[in-house]
């Protein structure tokens, strides 16, 4: 085959390139997929609650919180909680009105007991550095998905641009590195040609025991490539579309079928230092999606309450105690509210809309493995585990090749 020179020659390079990228997202990925239970391990002093008695409204913590640090908005309000776990709330430094900047505030999560209204503590989560026990999983949640490439020119995405576009370039090497693995056509007068080929291609599905180094390295690069060839497949396209989404997996989805935006994609965003002020506070706003949610016959409570400052949107999230996460992964019910007017403007339901609609829901189950729930989440930190092996092995291949070149060139020019 002409072609297969340019084919090798093109997995050879690509992979080169992208593979420093997968070894760190693929060991983050197998690390993340267990973010919660090893944050609960590392924090228990902020996640953990064990005062009993009566529990004091989530708001009235809220208000508290602000009362605190005047410096800093409530942006999530947790209403609901796991026996024994604390409440935490999200913030976000408000701007001061005398140099027109925000505050400089080196948290964004505050850890309250919802019996005594105690601060367990503040973090900034995602945090660079220092690298401690409250911000190391959220480090590396984000080092998966940004690399914690800093803002430039005001743009705080070029991390997630960055791993976007090595995810294009991952999807595109997992069909070449296919197309690579299979042999050469049979001639035409060839008996039997299909069982033939099979059996030349099924060697590529196995390991040999006792090869040398170079080979048995290769083989491991080739099976495991092979057995697992499917699932590195929908984890390239999910790492795309989730870090692409709104520069080109929901214009791309758009422009085939028909997608329900929500009023983040809808409304205007607020530059980063004039934020909205919203006219209505969280109360109404629960209130109001709480009225619409019994007028739909919906049995979950509130959940969770989250502010937007950048859209000037309230979303009101339903669901019980430690089901945050939605069916199969995909998020519980959302009800959006106008911060401006507590009018309802929109609605997100999981497994529901058009076929674009849930075929967007379901790219972070996928990537997460949380469509098929425990199994998946399993499945998913060993598949972060053959991804950096995967790209290790190439390098190798690539390094021994490499070396053995320059041997020979070395022996023909003596």
């Amino acid at each position: 085959m002409l072609i297969r020179p340019w084919l090798v020659r093109l997995h050879r390079y690509v992979g080169l390139a992208i593979a420093p990228f997968l070894v760190v997202t693929g060991l983050t990925g197998a690390l993340i997929s267990w973010d919660h239970e090893l944050d609960a391990w590392l924090n228990p002093r902020l996640l953990s609650a064990v005062t009993r008695g009566p529990e004091i409204p989530s708001l009235a913590l809220a208000a508290a919180i602000e009362a605190r640090d005047p410096r800093v908005r409530v942006t999530y309000v947790p209403l609901s909680r796991e026996p024994g776990a604390a409440l935490a709330f999200g913030v976000e430094p408000r701007i001061d009105r005398a140099t027109g900047t925000a505050f400089a505030v080196n948290y964004n999560q505050v850890f309250v007991d919802p019996v005594s209204g105690a601060e367990l503590g503040r973090r900034e989560w995602g945090a660079v550095w220092p690298i401690t026990r409250e911000t190391a999983v959220s480090f590396l949640y984000k080092l998966h998905f940004s690399l914690h490439v800093p803002e430039i020119a005001g743009n705080d995405r070029w991390g997630i641009w960055l791993l976007g576009g090595v995810a294009l370039l991952w999807l595109f090497d997992c069909l070449t590195a296919l197309l690579l693995t299979f042999p050469a056509p049979l001639a035409k007068k060839a008996t039997q040609p299909v069982r033939a080929w099979w059996r030349r291609w099924s060697v590529a599905w196995q390991i040999r025991r006792g090869s040398a180094p170079y080979r048995f390295n290769y083989d491991i690069h080739r099976a495991f490539g092979l057995w697992t060839w499917g699932v590195l497949l929908v984890l390239a396209f999910t790492a795309f579309s989730l870090n692409l989404y709104r520069e080109v997996f929901y214009p791309l989805m758009s422009t085939v079928s028909e997608v329900t935006p929500t009023p983040y994609e809808t409304r205007a965003e607020a530059s980063p230092g004039s934020p909205f002020e919203p006219r209505i506070g969280f109360a109404e706003a629960i209130a109001a999606a709480q009225a619409d949610a019994r007028r739909r016959g919906w049995h979950e409570p509130p959940g969770g309450a989250f502010y937007s400052s950048r859209h000037d949107v309230f979303s009101v999230q339903f669901f019980h105690p430690g089901e945050g996460h939605g069916s199969a992964g995909v998020g519980p019910a959302q009800l959006f509210v106008d911060a401006g007017n507590g009018a309802l403007i929109g609605e997100r339901l999981p497994w529901h809309g058009t076929l674009a609609d849930r075929f967007m829901q379901a790219q972070f189950p996928l990537h997460s493995g949380r469509i098929l729930g425990l199994p998946g989440r399993i499945a998913v930190s060993m598949m972060g585990l053959v991804v950096a092996m995967l790209s290790l092995t190439g390098i190798y291949l690539w390094w021994k090749k490499r070396d053995g070149r320059r041997r020979s060139q070395g022996r023909r020019t003596a």
